[in-house]
């Protein structure tokens, strides 16, 4: 037995322990059900944080063990990476710097003024104008003071690229790709007498495809826009590049299927499914998890869920109050039975998926991102336009559904 099947073992008895109390308390989280802790809640909640805590470090290992392990495949499979480089940013030069004048507080320039210090009586310096009051020389009437940008920009709030980061990456250079699957495996192996016929096996492949995709964008700029500001050009790459691959990221989950969309794991034909029911979100998590390993014959490495679904689990509490995922004054473990929890709002609210992405998908790129520039359609060439147009061709199979089951209703 291999350092990672070891790990892979001592991970499952883990997750088993685990669950066995969160079986014992109940869909009310009564830690006075539990028999197999001694102690009062607090001694319940800590014992789970501990274990919780040791699922997250063997989950780590595992991790860190099937990368070697796959390293070598990778190696040959990796094609171009989907991320463009991103242009640096160019910011204005710094203004020439002034000499240091002292600071001086309000109250020591009240101090010495010449007002305080001529100050009689009850009464300050007076002064009398013998000219015609004229109009007031003031920023309105004269010089607005001057102003420089920072250089600095703040980007439009929006959702980040997180599923990207747990599905392998390949490359194709088909218009789709086409693969065989084994849909028959009846394996009549068995123990047989001396003289007696052998029973006899059955295996049948079937031709699957995924074909190719593309997904793009294009923005319109004016000829004075590129080229009066430096930082354009990085601006718009940065920018392009990543709206292709937000939406990307959100079409490997819920894309439909239906040309020129992907197929998302949510809506591939085969897909397993645990409804919540009356469970706790974490032991519909852990039965989803079951259902990967004993249907699909596959080993979980991540879950995805909503960022407004982690919270009902990160603010589990036992009925007296403790906190199960760990006290609020910590950060608390993104993971969940020793599994990392990718929060993404692409998902669908109240629908949670768990599978194992590194072995059962995979991202094929055709192409990835190229941004084209072009002032061809007569208008734009007359108006001092350019089109700037970003695409990538994907495609994404999906190898194994079983290997994936969603969470509903949470």
């Amino acid at each position: 037995m291999t350092k990672l099947d070891e790990k892979r073992a001592e991970l499952e008895a883990k997750q088993a322990a685990l669950h066995a109390i969160f079986e014992e308390m109940g869909e009310d989280l009564d830690a006075s059900k539990v028999t197999s802790i001694k102690g009062d809640s607090r001694a319940i909640a800590a014992e789970i944080k501990r274990l919780n805590d040791e699922l997250s470090a063997i989950g780590a290992e595992v991790e860190e063990l099937q990368a070697v392990a796959k390293a070598g495949d990778n190696v040959k499979r990796i094609g171009e990476y989907l991320n463009a480089p991103a242009s640096a940013m160019v910011h204005p030069s710094a203004g020439a710097g002034k000499a240091d004048v002292p600071f001086k507080s309000l109250g020591e320039l009240c101090v010495e003024s010449p007002a305080l210090k001529d100050y009689k009586g009850g009464e300050g310096p007076k002064a009398e104008l013998d000219v015609e009051l004229k109009t007031l020389f003031q920023t309105t009437a004269g010089w607005l003071p001057e102003t420089t940008r920072t250089g600095r920009m703040v980007e439009y709030a929006t959702r980040p690229i997180q599923v990207l980061d747990i599905i392998p990456q390949g490359a194709t250079s088909q218009a789709a790709v086409v693969y065989m699957e084994e849909t028959t495996f009846t394996n009549a192996a068995a123990e047989v007498a001396e003289g007696i016929t052998s029973a006899d096996s059955a295996l049948a492949l079937t031709e699957r495809s995924s074909n190719v995709r593309k997904i793009a964008t294009w923005l319109p700029v004016t000829d004075e826009q590129l080229e009066d500001v430096p930082q354009v050009q990085g601006y718009i790459n940065n920018r392009l590049t990543f709206m292709l691959r937000q939406r990307l990221d959100s079409q490997v989950l819920v894309g439909n299927g239906a040309a020129p969309n992907l197929m998302g794991l949510c809506n591939v034909v085969g897909v397993q499914s645990q409804a919540l029911g009356a469970d706790p979100v974490p032991d519909a998590i852990y039965k989803a998890m079951v259902l990967v390993r004993v249907t699909g014959r596959a080993l979980p490495n991540a879950v995805v869920l909503h960022p407004n679904d982690w919270q009902g689990v990160r603010l589990l509490r036992t009925a007296d109050g403790i906190y199960i995922w760990g006290s609020p004054a910590d950060a608390g473990p993104a993971r969940i039975w020793g599994l990392p929890v990718v929060e993404t709002d692409a998902i669908t609210e109240n629908t949670g998926l768990v599978g194992d992405f590194a072995n059962h998908c995979e991202l094929a790129a055709r192409r990835g991102v190229e941004i084209q520039v072009t002032n061809a359609h007569s208008d734009y060439f007359i108006l001092g336009k350019q089109a700037i147009r970003a695409d990538l061709r994907v495609a994404f199979p999906i190898y194994r559904p079983t290997a994936f089951c969603k969470i509903t209703g949470i």
